[in-house]
C-alpha cells in the first residue's frame, strides 16, 4: 500500500501534455530565422522561407478554371455592390462580394482593388461589406468599425470581400448552433482531408484577386489587401504569399504563435503546422518586405500581449532595415480596443495604390 501511494506521489509530480507542449514552445528551433544584412539577403532568404510556408499550408493554389454566378446587385448613393459564388469542380464554392465606387464621382475606372478580409464572426464577409439591415449587425458593425469593404469603396477602391470558412453562410446551421469550436472542427476534418484551414482560406484568397483580375474596372496591378483580426491574421498572410499585393494592413493581429502556445487556446483558422520549427509569425510579415505595411494595435486590445509585441516588432523591423526600406513598414497605436481603425492606413493606401 505504501508502495501504491508513493507511485502517487510521483505521478503529481511529472508535468501535464500542457506544460511539455509549452516547454517545447519554448526551445523550438526557429531554424529559417532571418539573419542577413542586404536587400540580396532578404530576397534569397524569402524565396526559402516562402517555399517552406507553401509546403506547410498544403494545398492552396485556386482553381484554374472556374465560373462565377452573380447572385445579387444593390446600387447605393456611393457605390454598387455585387454578390458572387465562385465555382470549380471539385472545390469548394467561394461567396465573394464585389463594391465599386461612384462612376459620377470616380469616373470608370479601371480602380485600384483593395482586398477586405473579415474575422471571426457569425456574419463572416457580410459584416465587413456593410450589411446592416438589423440592429444586430449594427452594433457589430459599430464595436469593431467593421464595414471596411464599404469604407474604402466611398474612397475611390474597388473592394472585394470575400466570405472564408468556417464564418458566415458558409458555415452550416447545426454547427452554428453547436457548442464546439467550428475552427477546431474543420482544421481537423480538413487535415484527415490532406489540407489545412489556413491554406483553404489563402487559396479562397487568392482565388478572390484572380476573380478581381477579370472585372473590367480593376487594375490587379494596384491591389491592396486589410483586415481585422482572423481577417488581419489572413491580411499578412496573403501579402506574404502573393506579390500581386502591393500594400498591406493587418489589424489586431500583433502576435506570435509561440505566445498563443503558451498562454491561450488558438483557433484551427490561424494553425500552420510545423511552422515554429521554422520561424513565427515575424517571419511571415518579413516576407511582405519592402512593400508598405501598417500594423493597426488598440490600446486597449487584449488580445496583443505586452513583451511579445515588442519580440515581433523587432523581428519584423529586421527585415525593412535589410531592404533599405525601414520607413515602409509602420506600427500604428490607437485609442481603443479590437476593432479597425484606418486613419494611417487610409492614406497610405492612397498613396501607394493611386
Amino acid at each position: 500500500m505504501a508502495g501504491m501511494v508513493r507511485a502517487a506521489e510521483k505521478l503529481k509530480l511529472l508535468p501535464t501534455v500542457h506544460e511539455n507542449i509549452r516547454q517545447a514552445t519554448t526551445d523550438a528551433p526557429l531554424k529559417m530565422l532571418f539573419k542577413g544584412k542586404s536587400p540580396e539577403d532578404l530576397v534569397k532568404w524569402q524565396s526559402q522561407f516562402r517555399g517552406k510556408v507553401g509546403e506547410l499550408l498544403g494545398p492552396h493554389t485556386p482553381p484554374a478554371q472556374w465560373e462565377r454566378e452573380r447572385l445579387s446587385v444593390q446600387v447605393f448613393p456611393e457605390y454598387r455592390r455585387e454578390e458572387f459564388l465562385l465555382k470549380a469542380k471539385g472545390m469548394a464554392s467561394l461567396p465573394v462580394y464585389a463594391l465599386r465606387p461612384d462612376p459620377k464621382r470616380f469616373g470608370k475606372g479601371p480602380f485600384p482593388v483593395v482586398l477586405c478580409l473579415h474575422g471571426h464572426g457569425e456574419f463572416g464577409h457580410d459584416a465587413v461589406a456593410g450589411i446592416d439591415h438589423t440592429p444586430e449587425r449594427v452594433e457589430n458593425i459599430r464595436k469593431a468599425n467593421y464595414d471596411y469593404a464599404r469604407q474604402l469603396v466611398r474612397e475611390g477602391f474597388l473592394t472585394i470581400a470575400p466570405c472564408m470558412r468556417p464564418f458566415g453562410r458558409r458555415l452550416d446551421e447545426g454547427s452554428r448552433k453547436s457548442k464546439t469550436d467550428a475552427c477546431a472542427v474543420t482544421f481537423v476534418r480538413l487535415m484527415l482531408l490532406g489540407e489545412t484551414l489556413m491554406g483553404a482560406n489563402l487559396r479562397d484568397c487568392k482565388w478572390a484577386l484572380d476573380f478581381a483580375a477579370t472585372l473590367p474596372d480593376a487594375d490587379i496591378k494596384r491591389c491592396g489587401c486589410v483586415g481585422l483580426s482572423y481577417g488581419g491574421r489572413m491580411a499578412m498572410l496573403t501579402a506574404a504569399m502573393d506579390m500581386r499585393v502591393k500594400a498591406a494592413v493587418v489589424s489586431g493581429a500583433l502576435n506570435m504563435m509561440q505566445e498563443r502556445i503558451g498562454n491561450r487556446y488558438s483557433c484551427g483558422g490561424q494553425v500552420i503546422p510545423g511552422l515554429l520549427k521554422y520561424g513565427d509569425t515575424p517571419e511571415l510579415g518579413g516576407l511582405i518586405a519592402p512593400r508598405p505595411c501598417i500594423w493597426e494595435i488598440g490600446s486597449e486590445d487584449g488580445l496583443v500581449i505586452k513583451g511579445w509585441d515588442k519580440k515581433m516588432k523587432i523581428r519584423l523591423q529586421y527585415a525593412y532595415m535589410a531592404a533599405g526600406k525601414a520607413k515602409a513598414i509602420e506600427f500604428h497605436h490607437f485609442e481603443g480596443a479590437h476593432r479597425w481603425d484606418g486613419s494611417t492606413a487610409l492614406p497610405m493606401l492612397k498613396r501607394v495604390l493611386r
